[in-house]
């Protein structure tokens, strides 16, 4: 089992601590639903180091990304990220991450946790193009600082206007005391902030600095059960729930960052399924009476009949009732379409909802 460079501070502030992706990892520190609450309305601070950075450089870097990922990298300028997707040759994805531009010849690639050594195998056995590669991700850290007050909170920690950064893009900057930050106007919760990637050796002054300047903000620490209500009322997906090496990135309704203005893996498939439609697809849906729907419980109609899956299920702290997503058959997939939830062999009635959940 692994640490990362702040464990032993989660345990010193009694986290309880679980396995997540080879980490010891905070699951939570004063309970699910408040900490989700400081997220929604106030600033809180994820220790997300176990992900995965890395660095691509070179001229031929952005043709090796292009050639992997299904999004249109091309499109990226200096100090913007972007999400994206590894496409596997069999209609699946191998992951989601998120690219970032530095400059013309060198981009940064952020992987989720649980799958660094399989996405490192699968770019590099695609890198015929010379193109420099390196995995930093036992070398740096990863603070997700979340929350509307964030901006306000952080600022005094910086040279670099935080309110002028727009969504999904960047800066490399001072922070906290510390040169050559990236701060990055990204996030998994849907509720504004910021992800601060620093050195292993530089992340206790961070996270320490941190919490000073957000003391008049009631900072809290935050757990990943947390980051995973907030991602599932915004409708993220979450690797190895609701994507997979076997769901394709059109059923996920990942259309948006699927561009077929440029060849990648398995681009020529997609592109025909998306021309024929898709068969299932990925949905949002409510419970609409009591109950609360987990992952991998069955999706049937109302004959009984199973037509699916949940992949994501929890009870929503912010709108105190049942939510969750799941694979159905494309003609369940509409807006309002009735399916139940098979909750202890009672199939509970739910309603299919557009996506996201939560409404700001």
């Amino acid at each position: 089992m692994k640490n990362t460079a702040l464990t032993h501070v989660h345990e010193a502030l009694g986290a309880k601590m679980v396995p997540f992706a080879g980490y010891n990892m905070p699951v939570q520190y004063e309970g699910v639903n408040a900490e989700h609450e400081t997220v929604r309305n106030g600033v809180g601070v994820f220790d997300v180091s176990h992900m995965g950075e890395f660095l691509l450089t070179g001229p031929n870097a952005l043709s090796l990304i292009q050639k992997v990922c299904s999004n249109d990298a091309s499109l990226l300028t200096d100090g913007r990220a972007q999400y994206s997707c590894l496409p596997n040759e069999d209609g699946g994805i191998v992951d989601d991450l998120i690219i970032y531009r530095f400059n013309e010849e060198k981009y940064l690639l952020v992987v989720n946790a649980s799958n660094i050594e399989k996405d490192w195998n699968w770019i590099s056995a695609k890198n015929d193009m010379g193109v420099e590669m390196r995995n930093l991700s036992d070398e740096y850290s990863l603070l997700a600082i979340q929350g509307p007050k964030a901006v306000e909170a952080m600022q005094s920690l910086t040279s670099v206007d935080l309110s002028a950064i727009k969504y999904y893009h960047f800066e490399v900057a001072d922070f906290a005391g510390i040169e050559h930050v990236i701060i990055s106007a990204t996030g998994y919760t849907g509720s504004g902030g910021f992800e601060i990637y620093a050195k292993n050796t530089e992340i206790e002054q961070i996270w320490n600095k941190v919490f000073e300047a957000g003391e008049a903000y009631a900072i809290k620490p935050i757990g990943l059960a947390a980051r995973d209500t907030l991602r599932l009322e915004m409708g993220f997906c979450l690797y190895g729930n609701d994507i997979d090496d076997t769901t394709s990135p059109l059923e996920a309704g990942l259309g948006w960052i699927t561009k077929f203005t440029k060849d990648f893996t398995n681009s020529d498939a997609l592109k025909k399924q998306k021309e024929e439609g898709v068969k299932r697809k990925l949905v949002g849906f409510e419970i609409t009476e009591r109950g609360i729907p987990r992952h991998d419980y069955e999706i049937a109609d109302k004959e009984g009949n199973v037509i699916g899956k949940v992949t994501s299920g929890t009870m929503s702290p912010s709108l105190n009732k049942g939510i969750g997503m799941g694979y159905v058959p494309a003609e369940y997939a509409t807006e309002g379409s009735e399916i139940y939830i098979r909750i202890r062999k009672n199939d509970v009635p739910a309603k299919v909802v557009k996506l996201p959940f939560y409404k700001k």
